[in-house]
C-alpha cells in the first residue's frame, strides 16, 4: 500500500508540473520512460534524443503500414518508383514543402542528408549508405537513389532515415554530439514551447504541409520513470496516449473508467535473450560463442511461465529457433521445426543434460558450472530499470538457470546505459526487443548486419555469418516469389542451427488510450495501422493526424 501511494504521489507531482499551455487541444503522451528529461532532439541520436523527435518533428518520406501488407502512406514524398532493374529508386516530394522556420524543403535537403551521413558515418544508424552508390537531384522536387545492387525492398530502408535541413545542419561542427535543442523540422509538432527535466511541450509546426488534417495543438510529455508510474497516470485519467506494460490491465486501468479507458494489443516485437559474442569477459565469451551452450540455455527458459506470470498472458510464446514464430508463419520453413525445434522448447532435464554433454560442469566445486577448460562462467543479465515485465521475466528465468547450476545475477541500469552497452556489445546477457515488419528480411538484416555493429542495439549479439548476409543480399534482388521463398527457407535453417538469439515471446504492441478528450483512435474494430506511440513505430504519425478533440 505504501509503495502504491508513493507511486501515485510521484506521478501526480510530475503531472502537476505540466501546467496547461495556451493551446486549445493538448494531447498528454507517454512514449518513453526516464528519470529525467535532457533537451536533445537530434534525429540521428539513438540513446539521447527524445522519443518524440522522429516522425513528429522529422516527418518520413513515406510511412509503410505493416498491418496492411506494407501499404505506402505518402508523407513528404507524394510518390516513388523503383526501376525495372531494381538498381535505382526515384522519390518525388510534395509541392510547396517548408521547414518549420519557413525555408523551402527541397530535393537539395534530401541529397544533403545522404551526403551528410556519408561524411559522418556514425549518423547512419540504419546502415543505408552502404547500399547506395549515389544520390542525385533530378529537379527541385525529385531525387534519384542509385543503388550498389538491385534491391526490391530498398524503399523501406530509405524512408527510415530522417531528412534534415541543409541550411541548419551544414554549419554543425559535430553532428554526432549536437543536441539540436531548438529543432527546425518538417513534421506536425516542431515547436518546443516548454522544456524542464520533468515535462516538455511540443507544439504545432507553423508551416506544416498537412495542417488541415492536424487537430492537436500541442503534445505534453510528463516525465514518468517506470511502468508503475505510467499505470498511475493512466488510471487517474491524466494520460491520453501511452505505451507501457500494464499488469492486469482490465482491473488496474479499464475498470477505473470503462467508458473511456481503452487498450488494444496485437502481436509484435520479438523479445529474446541475447548473449554478447564480443563481451569483454573472456571466460563468458568462450561459452557464449558455443552453439551447444546457447542451445542448452534456450532449453532452460520456461517461456510459458514468463508469458503467464511476467506478461500476464499478453504475449505469444515464440519457440522458433529461426526467430520467426507465429508473426511470420506464412514464411516459415517446416524443416526448422523438424531439425532444430527441440532447442526452442523448455525442457529443464534436456537442458541440464546438454550442458553436461558439452563439458559445462562444476570443475572447481563451488556449485556453479564452468567452461570445459575449467574457467568460470558468471552471467549478469542486464535489463532496463523500471521495465517490470522484463525484470520479472529475468527473475523467472534465473530460477531454472540456477537450478541447472549456472551462476547468474541481474542488473538494472537506466535505459540509456543499457542501450549503450548493447550497441557496444559491452554486456553479458540481456533481454532485447526487435520490432516487427511486413517481411522477415527486416528482422534478419537488422539483427545480423555487421555494418550496424556499434550503431544499433538490435545487433547486440554481434553474431556474424557471411552466408546469411549473402543470402539476404540475394533476397532483395529476386522478383520471383518461389525463388525468394527458397532463399528465405535456407536463411531460416542457418539461423535456427546457429541460434544466435534465444526467442522467448512476441510482445504485444502496448497501446493504451483515453477517449474522454480525443476521438479517432485505432482499435480492434478499426485496425487501420499500428497506433503505438513508441519511437519504433512511424505509423504513430498517422494516429496523431486522425485525432480530434472532443467537443
Amino acid at each position: 500500500m505504501l509503495r502504491t501511494s508513493l507511486i501515485l504521489a510521484i506521478s501526480a507531482a510530475a503531472l502537476a508540473m505540466a501546467a496547461p499551455v495556451a493551446a486549445q487541444s493538448v494531447l498528454t503522451v507517454s512514449s518513453e520512460q526516464t528519470t529525467t528529461y535532457v533537451r536533445n532532439f537530434n534525429p540521428f541520436g539513438q540513446t539521447s534524443a527524445r522519443a518524440t523527435t522522429l516522425d513528429f518533428i522529422y516527418e518520413p518520406l513515406v510511412v509503410f503500414n505493416r498491418l496492411k501488407s506494407n501499404e505506402a502512406n505518402f508523407r513528404l514524398a507524394e510518390s516513388y518508383e523503383l526501376a525495372d532493374d531494381l538498381k535505382s529508386i526515384t522519390f518525388v516530394l510534395r509541392e510547396g514543402l517548408m521547414w518549420s522556420d519557413g525555408e523551402p524543403l527541397t530535393a537539395d535537403d534530401v541529397v544533403f542528408t545522404y551526403d551528410y551521413i556519408e561524411q559522418f558515418p556514425a549518423l547512419d544508424f540504419i546502415s543505408v549508405s552502404e547500399q547506395i552508390a549515389s544520390v542525385e537531384k533530378v529537379d527541385d522536387r525529385t531525387v534519384r537513389f542509385n543503388l550498389e545492387e538491385a534491391n526490391s525492398l530498398i524503399a523501406n530502408t530509405i524512408v527510415g532515415m530522417p531528412i534534415v535541413p541543409e541550411h541548419v545542419w551544414a554549419d554543425i561542427a559535430d553532428p554526432v554530439t549536437f543536441a539540436n535543442e531548438n529543432p527546425v523540422g518538417s513534421g506536425p509538432m516542431t515547436e518546443i514551447t516548454r522544456f524542464t527535466p520533468q515535462v516538455y511541450e511540443q507544439c504545432r509546426n507553423p508551416h506544416y504541409w498537412d495542417a488541415d488534417n492536424l487537430a492537436v495543438d500541442c503534445m505534453r510529455m510528463p516525465q514518468l520513470a517506470d511502468n508503475p508510474q505510467v499505470l498511475a497516470a493512466l488510471a487517474d485519467g491524466t494520460l491520453d496516449w501511452a505505451t507501457s506494460f500494464i499488469p492486469d490491465i482490465d482491473n488496474t486501468f479499464v475498470a477505473k473508467d470503462p467508458e473511456h479507458h481503452k487498450y488494444w494489443f496485437t502481436p509484435s516485437s520479438l523479445v529474446s535473450f541475447q548473449l554478447s559474442q564480443v563481451t569483454p569477459d573472456e571466460n563468458n565469451r568462450k561459452a557464449f560463442t558455443d552453439v551447444n551452450f546457447r542451445r542448452a540455455l534456450s532449453m532452460l527458459i520456461d517461456r510459458q511461465t514468463i508469458v503467464d506470470i511476467a506478461g500476464y498472458g499478453y504475449p505469444l510464446v515464440n519457440e522458433d529457433p529461426s526467430m520467426l514464430g507465429e508473426l511470420y508463419k506464412s514464411f516459415s520453413n517446416p524443416e526448422v521445426e523438424a531439425q532444430f525445434g527441440q532447442y526452442g522448447k523448455f525442457d529443464l532435464e534436456a537442458g541440464i543434460a546438454a550442458l553436461d554433454a558439452a563439458g559445462y560442469v562444476d570443475a572447481d566445486g563451488d556449485g556453479f558450472r564452468d567452461n570445459p577448460d575449467g574457467t568460470p562462467i558468471a552471467i549478469d543479465i542486464m535489463v532496463p530499470n523500471g521495465w517490470t515485465d522484463w525484470i520479472d521475466a529475468v527473475q523467472i528465468s534465473m530460477e531454472t538457470m540456477t537450478e541447472a547450476g549456472l551462476n547468474v545475477k541481474m542488473s538494472t541500469p537506466e535505459a540509456a546505459v543499457w542501450t549503450s552497452g548493447l550497441i557496444a556489445g559491452d554486456y553479458s546477457m540481456t533481454l532485447n526487443a526487435l520490432a516487427s515488419a511486413a517481411n522477415p528480411y527486416f528482422p534478419y538484416i537488422r539483427s545480423f548486419n555487421p555494418g550496424d555493429f556499434g550503431k544499433s542495439r538490435f545487433t547486440a549479439p554481434h553474431w556474424e555469418n557471411a552466408e546469411v548476409m549473402e543470402l539476404l543480399g540475394q533476397y532483395t534482388q529476386i522478383k520471383d516469389p518461389a525463388e525468394q521463398k527458397a532463399v528465405m527457407d535456407k536463411l531460416q535453417l542457418i539461423v535456427a542451427e546457429a541460434m544466435p538469439v534465444i526467442p522467448i515471446y512476441n510482445s504485444p504492441s502496448f497501446y493504451e488510450y483515453n477517449t474522454s478528450r480525443f476521438t479517432g483512435w485505432a482499435d480492434a474494430d478499426d485496425p487501420k495501422y499500428s497506433p503505438v506511440v513508441s519511437n519504433a513505430n512511424p505509423a504513430r504519425l498517422l494516429q496523431l493526424l486522425d485525432l480530434e478533440p472532443v467537443e
